[in-house]
């Protein structure tokens, strides 16, 4: 069995993975990304609403929050660095009733907390200027070009399928078909199947589960002219259903659902979808009533059944780390989610501290169809899959 030695490896092409990757490419380091399916971004980095979040309405000083905001401040220069496409458009939260208003209150005194720029409007109204829209799949395919330039490897259609501990402290990655990787340390960042790779290693780190996420596409046509991120007033049940424009412009989205799933590959929309969103997306957005969506699609959200956001070093294999249970807000936190990796590397000794240099950033193909557009096929293919005899 042929072996092939680098310094580390990278598990997952998401966009956890991919920054993971461009934080040690940075730092100088030799780094293999290995990605199960034959392109990036095919996992939950590319069926979500592609926003980036300032954590305004983030739990002061948990770790999630931290790599938040962390990452807020890391992507203004990074993001430009890397000529992604960004909509500044800013979100705004209308509350209905005056328990929402106290909601409000509420959120704006967690921003403020949070160190987030938020503004309180007379109407009762909250108004976060950072929330910022990106194309989450250019993101992913960005970070990972810029890798690719400073002389990372990416390797597509690639499964691992075991992980074992050398006698030198080393990592041992099997590959699908046979093939073998040696690697000083290795970083689980598998997305809905992390608990499965981190399974390999002897670990019982937590279930994964996927949080299915649907979502209603509208035509951005001249009757449709939004401009800004409407969030809801969240409560108990979660952050509920939002509308926000594309980056591109082209379409309005309204979404998601919020759904415990068990199947890790069912990306098809269910039949009730619409009826859960519209009602909801309405009265944030009144212009959608009478619209018809032009599709919809789902992501699936790797969810803890215990925890999210677990970052830690596995039990059994000192050079491998897990990155586990990322959920919804996984783009916004990934920037520093690399970067803290680097630390636990660099601390392990697996890598040698050194200054972030800058990454050539190539020239990103044109899509053959937007982000959205994609989602929306992936859908269908599933959708099509599940009632196939």
């Amino acid at each position: 069995m042929a072996t092939l030695d680098t310094h580390l490896v990278v598990i997952g092409g998401g966009v956890v993975g991919c920054a993971v990757a461009h934080a040690l490419t940075r730092r100088r380091a030799q780094v293999l990304l290995i990605e199960a399916e034959t392109e990036l971004a095919l996992g939950a980095s590319g069926a979500n609403s592609g926003i980036l979040h300032t954590g305004f309405d983030s739990t002061p000083n948990k770790l999630e929050t931290q790599l938040i905001l962390r990452s807020a401040a890391l992507r203004e220069d990074l993001l430009e660095e890397l000529a992604v496409p960004l909509l500044r458009c800013g979100a705004r939260l209308s509350p209905t009733d005056e328990s929402e208003r106290a909601a409000v209150r509420v959120l704006a005194e967690n921003a403020r907390v949070n160190g987030v720029q938020a503004q309180l409007e007379e109407d009762g109204a909250l108004s976060v200027a950072g929330e910022t829209l990106t194309d989450p799949v250019a993101f992913v395919g960005a970070l990972a070009a810029a890798a690719q330039a400073g002389g990372a490897t990416l390797q597509l259609d690639t499964r691992v399928v075991g992980l074992a501990g050398a006698a030198d402290g080393a990592v041992l990655v099997e590959l699908e078909g046979g093939g073998r990787v040696r690697a000083r340390a290795a970083v689980n960042c598998a997305g809905l199947h992390a608990d499965d790779v981190a399974s390999m290693a002897g670990d019982e780190l937590l279930s994964v589960y996927p949080r299915k996420g649907e979502f209603l596409v509208f035509s951005a046509a001249k009757d449709l002219p939004q401009q800004q991120i409407l969030l809801p007033v969240t409560s108990a049940l979660g952050k509920g259903v939002l509308v926000f424009p594309t980056v591109d412009r082209r379409a309005v989205i309204a979404g998601p659902t919020a759904r415990e799933r068990e199947d890790k590959r069912d990306w098809a929309v269910e039949a009730d979808a619409a009826e859960l969103i519209l009602g909801k997306a309405q009265l944030m957005c009144p212009a959608l009533a009478g619209l018809e969506p032009i599709g919809a699609y789902a992501g699936l959200r790797p969810a803890g059944r215990s925890a999210n956001y677990v970052i830690e070093r596995s039990r059994t294999l000192p050079s491998l780390i897990h990155v586990a249970a990322i959920r919804s807000t996984g783009l916004s936190a990934s920037l520093a989610i690399g970067e803290h990796v680097v630390g636990m590397l660099t601390t392990a000794g697996a890598i040698s501290p050194s200054p972030v240099r800058p990454l050539p950033a190539p020239a990103q193909p044109a899509a053959a169809a937007a982000w959205w557009e994609r989602a929306i096929l992936r859908s269908q293919r599933s959708g099509t899959e599940t009632r196939a005899p």
